[in-house]
């Protein structure tokens, strides 16, 4: 019997990180991919895909020059991601770096998590006493580094082959 491989949400900076929040999240998703066999659901990747183009081209314009329509774009984008969220994901991996603190879609999502006792492991990439202290309390486990992330979620999630003693 197979059951449905585990989807994880990469939450974390994307408007203010210096690449859009896309190197990490591309490192992590190859290395669940391949050592765990889990799904990623990753933002950078398909947040403007609910855009038209007219709104994928004038987005940031509009932020400053007309938000009704600016709103009325972001909200698809914040309608999708939490639906992913809260519909299509066993938990959260969140880096937070010191962009994280500019946004807000992470603050949202991790709280939302939260109260939907989804599991999130946060990794810190700013210095602890930097982070809000309602992230930390919305956060299931807290890092310093991949390495004690990925050991914890091998610990949680690795699962033997069939067949295997």
């Amino acid at each position: 019997m197979t059951s449905e491989p585990r989807t994880t949400y990469l939450a974390g900076a994307i408007e203010y990180a210096a690449d859009g929040g896309i190197a990490w999240r591309r490192e992590i998703a190859e290395w669940l991919d391949h050592e765990l066999g889990h799904k990623v659901h990753d933002p950078t990747e398909h947040d403007f895909q609910q855009l038209t183009d007219e709104e994928k081209e004038n987005l940031r314009i509009w932020k400053e020059t007309n938000l009704p329509r600016f709103r009325q774009a972001i909200r698809k984008i914040i309608h999708h991601d939490l639906r992913l969220l809260l519909e299509h994901t066993d938990y959260v991996i969140c880096r937070w770096c010191p962009g994280t603190s500019k946004g807000g879609g992470t603050h949202g999502e991790l709280t939302m998590a939260y109260w939907h006792q989804i599991p999130v492991y946060l990794l810190l990439d700013a210095p602890r006493s930097e982070v809000s202290s309602w992230i930390l309390g919305c956060a299931t486990a807290v890092f310093e580094n991949w390495d004690d992330l990925k050991a914890e979620l091998k610990q949680l999630y690795d699962t033997p082959s069939e067949g295997t003693t």
